[in-house]
């Protein structure tokens, strides 16, 4: 199984590169995750926001593996536990279905993303700033793996 996210955003400061890549790096040799970084349209173009979600959503779906379990994370979606995130990568693992995460951009994601979404997981009832919300993740995906591998450092 090889976890992939999709994060719009590519100047992350330095605090959070390090503090996501120091999760990722810690992920079992069989359970590593891809970061795929994309640029966001630029919204001085006058566009309506609508047109630039779909201009981003386009290159986020041509990203997805071929057999994926899309999960967009939107601030109104599910309160997911870590123990919900556990039993979704446990049935990607058992399933040999690639989970992959979408962090949309500062205006979120399109409706399509959402649609073709498994599920809609809210990381926090609050808003969270993107490069935040990839930490989280990253931290959240690594605990995970380690309840799956049976290892202390999730403690309940």
């Amino acid at each position: 199984m090889k976890t992939r996210i999709i994060a719009m955003g590519h100047r992350m400061p330095s605090w959070v590169r390090d503090a996501s890549d120091e999760y990722l790096k810690r992920m079992p040799r069989d359970m590593p995750v891809q970061l795929v970084e994309l640029k966001p349209e630029p919204r001085l173009s006058g566009r309506p926001v609508e047109q630039l979600l779909e201009m981003e959503s386009s290159r986020i779906l041509s990203l997805l593996p071929e057999k994926h379990a899309l999960y967009a994370l939107d601030e109104h979606g599910q309160s997911w536990t870590t123990a919900d995130l556990t039993k979704a990568l446990e049935l990607s693992a058992n399933t040999g279905i690639d989970p992959c995460f979408i962090i949309g951009s500062a205006d979120g994601l399109s409706s399509r993303i959402k649609q073709k979404a498994r599920a809609q997981v809210s990381l926090s009832r609050m808003t969270l700033p993107h490069g935040l919300a990839r930490m989280i993740l990253a931290e959240q995906l690594y605990r995970a793996a380690m309840i799956l591998k049976n290892h202390p450092y999730h403690r309940e």
